[in-house]
């Protein structure tokens, strides 16, 4: 049996500084305990003996007695771990006997005997052979196998009486090494593209051996086997059983230990991501239906979301604007909302007593929070000139997350999958996650408008998301506690001990666009519209700008409200606002895609369209479009499927539609009519050329993003 411990003593052997030396000599003197040792050619060497014990220069002859950390054998708790209850209970079973064998007592101890022990084949008395031979017949196995239990358990214990003794599961799978490099080589060519089949797998590999090796150098295994052996590479390299994203995923993870940022405080980093939801929604604009892309901004410490903008087709540079500046000025919470989804107006934690008078408004809808960072994707609207210099002008850090890496921004990908397993698959029009997943006729259900469809994100992030407990938000002194988003907000302004607010109330006009334009007798012209108001300067008064056009002044516009646009007076720094000569008539926000859709409508209706007829046509157009009965919701469908009608290319064989009487009597005769222009392309990028006159020079925004402060 082997001890813990060796004895040191006169013969001992020794590494040391590399050679092997033997203990001649002990003896104790004034300072300590010393040793002499001898090496191979004879030489003394005096030491004491902590210095011999304890220094990184001597080691104890692994060869001697006693446990070696080149032992072949486990641990004992690696090869206790290693079986399941089943083989546990008979190992301590098995101890068991082999204890009353020797002892007379299953324990082991006589202070512990059970009733009836010893048993009289037990006894003290009893000779060990008899005893052997009874235990034998007991269990109903030989002698030999009883013996070899009793020298495994003097030995190691339980332990010893394990049936596969710290044994590592290697392959048993009998393949040449050079074939399964050359099958995980293959395997790993196939990460980019499409999932192969295993068959065809195997037959490129064989083909590659043959071709490196030459025929007959490597054995070729059979076809059940090569199958058995893809199903254990699957392990060391998937291809086959997950999808082919996650399988890029997999293959795309660092080779060392994953590391990653981490917050200490609320605002320190603000992660931004955008995706493609897996419900259809209906554009009121177009009655079409559109694929809508949701944006948010997540605070990392806390999970909170700061920002939300839900948008048809893709997503613009004003859109991530308008989640970032969200953060600094939160939308308000709905009338309706239960009180724990609604932030105080001041932002600081319900728990925090403060003077709320004056304070007046349903509240927020997230918590206000000034970022230090951003954390984004390479996406275009991320890394545009328009988002980057509102972000250097608020003194805001931009780091870009790695290529193809989703785990640099894990917490707002959580946020997406949670939102579509906790809302978007229990709505009408839900499509699945991918085309596999798809119904039949997900477009045939009840629909939501787009901004229908933001509100109820919004709510339920609010009154759902951010109040229920989540597993990732710990803190390490109290690692049982879960805490939810709002929770751990006020955790982190107990932790950081003071919020940040924006100094400015005219913050909003540094997220819009800026347009350089001459200021002539009528006003300023944008994008064939003309606006004017007071504060705007004289015609013929030099421009203290060095701006790319001629005496050019900067004007602020907001694509999603076009009826009017900002200039602040260089002189006085105050803010103007200007006003669109036909905003009057709208009655309402305007956006640049709603007059260029009105604009293309109006082309196709009438002969001489101007802005004022285009958007009056418009506005009627949305008075069907916005209903919120079923009649009128039945009436937008009726009208998007009439529309879609039109789209279709005429037929070139002669039809009753196309006899000139026909025409003639549903008002198309081909001397009245007038050619009706093609539809404009729905958008599917970002700052598209499609846009018509000087629109083709400027970015494209939806409705409703900014407001103004």
């Amino acid at each position: 049996m082997s001890r813990a411990g060796v004895r040191v003593g006169v013969g001992t052997s020794f590494h040391f500084d590399g050679e092997t030396v033997e203990v001649v000599e002990m003896a104790a003197t004034t300072a300590g305990n010393e040793v002499v040792m001898k090496d191979g050619r004879g030489r003394l060497l005096r030491l004491s003996l902590k210095e011999l014990l304890f220094s990184d220069r001597a080691a104890i002859n692994p060869d001697g007695p006693g446990p070696s950390a080149d032992d072949e054998g486990e641990i004992a708790s690696v090869v206790l771990g290693q079986l399941d209850e089943a083989q546990r209970r008979e190992i301590l079973e098995r101890a068991e006997h082999v204890r009353e064998l020797l002892t007379g007592y299953r324990s082991g101890s006589p202070e512990l005997a059970r009733e009836g022990e010893p048993r009289d084949e037990y006894a003290p008395s009893t000779s060990l052979e008899a005893r052997y031979a009874a235990k034998a017949a007991e269990l109903g196995v030989s002698s030999r196998s009883v013996r070899r239990w009793v020298t495994a358990f003097r030995e190691q214990g339980e332990v010893g009486l394990a049936p596969s003794q710290g044994s590592s599961r290697k392959s048993k799978i009998a393949v040449d090494d050079r074939w399964v490099e050359t099958a995980v080589e293959v395997m790993v060519e196939h990460t980019d593209q499409s999932r192969p089949s295993r068959t065809m797998v195997i037959e490129r590999t064989r083909a590659r051996v043959i071709a490196r090796f030459g025929e007959g150098g490597v054995p070729q295994p059979s076809r059940a086997t090569a199958f058995r052996l893809l199903e254990e590479l699957e392990r060391r390299h998937p291809l086959f059983r997950l999808s082919t994203k996650r399988n890029r995923d997999i293959a795309g993870r660092p080779e060392g230990p994953y590391g990653k940022l981490r917050p200490t405080r609320p605002g320190e980093y603000l992660l931004m991501d955008s995706t493609r939801l897996d419900v259809f929604a209906f554009d009121p604009m177009t009655l079409k239906w559109v694929q809508a892309e949701l944006s948010v901004g997540m605070d990392w410490y806390t999970r909170c979301i700061t920002g939300i903008r839900l948008t048809p087709v893709s997503t613009k540079a004003v859109d991530v604007s308008a989640v970032l500046f969200q953060s600094f000025r939160p939308r308000p919470a709905g009338r309706d909302w239960p009180r724990q989804a609604v932030w105080p107006e001041h932002g600081i934690p319900r728990t925090v007593l403060v003077d709320v008078e004056g304070v007046t408004g349903p509240g927020l809808a997230s918590p206000p929070l000034v970022p230090e960072t951003l954390v984004v994707d390479h996406g275009k609207v991320y890394v545009s000139e328009h988002l980057t210099s509102v972000c250097r002008r608020m003194g805001i850090s931009i780091q870009p997350a790695r290529l193809r890496t989703g785990r640099d921004k894990g917490p707002v990908e959580r946020y997406f999958r949670t939102l579509r397993e906790g809302l978007l698959q229990v709505l009408p029009g839900y499509k699945g996650p991918d085309i596999h997943s798809r119904g039949e006729n997900p477009e045939d259900d009840a629909f939501f408008f787009l901004d229908e469809l933001e509100a109820i994100i919004r709510e339920w992030t609010a009154a759902v998301y951010h109040c229920r407990p989540h597993s990732s938000l710990v803190d390490p002194g109290l690692p049982g506690l879960r805490m939810s988003p709002a929770k751990m907000f006020e955790h982190g302004m107990a932790r950081a001990g003071y919020i940040e607010a924006p100094p400015d109330r005219d913050l909003a006009f540094e997220f819009l666009k800026t347009e350089w334009r001459t200021v002539q007798h009528y006003g300023v012209e944008i994008g064939r519209r003309r606006y004017s108001g007071p504060g705007l300067p004289e015609p013929g008064i030099r421009s203290p700008y060095d701006s790319p056009v001629k005496n050019g002044w900067p004007f602020q516009v907001d694509p999603d409200d076009i009826t009017r646009i900002y200039f602040r007076d260089p002189a006085t720094r105050a803010w103007h606002t200007l006003l669109w000569e036909h905003a009057p008539s709208a009655e309402m926000p305007l956006s640049e895609d709603a007059l260029t859709f009105a604009r293309q409508l109006a082309a196709s209706k009438y002969r001489f369209p101007d802005d004022r007829l285009a958007v009056a046509d418009l506005l009627q157009r949305w008075n069907l479009g916005l209903g919120t009965t079923i009649a009128e919701r039945r009436m937008a469908l009726r009208l998007s499927r009439e529309q879609a009608a039109i789209e279709l290319p005429e037929a070139a064989a002669e039809t009753v539609i196309s006899l000139p009487s026909v025409r003639k009597a549903l008002g198309q005769d081909e001397e009245t009519a007038e050619p009706q222009e093609p539809e404009a392309a729905t958008e599917t990028g970002d700052d598209d050329e499609a846009d018509l006159g000087d629109l083709a020079e400027e970015n494209d925004f939806y409705a409703d993003a900014l407001e103004d402060v």
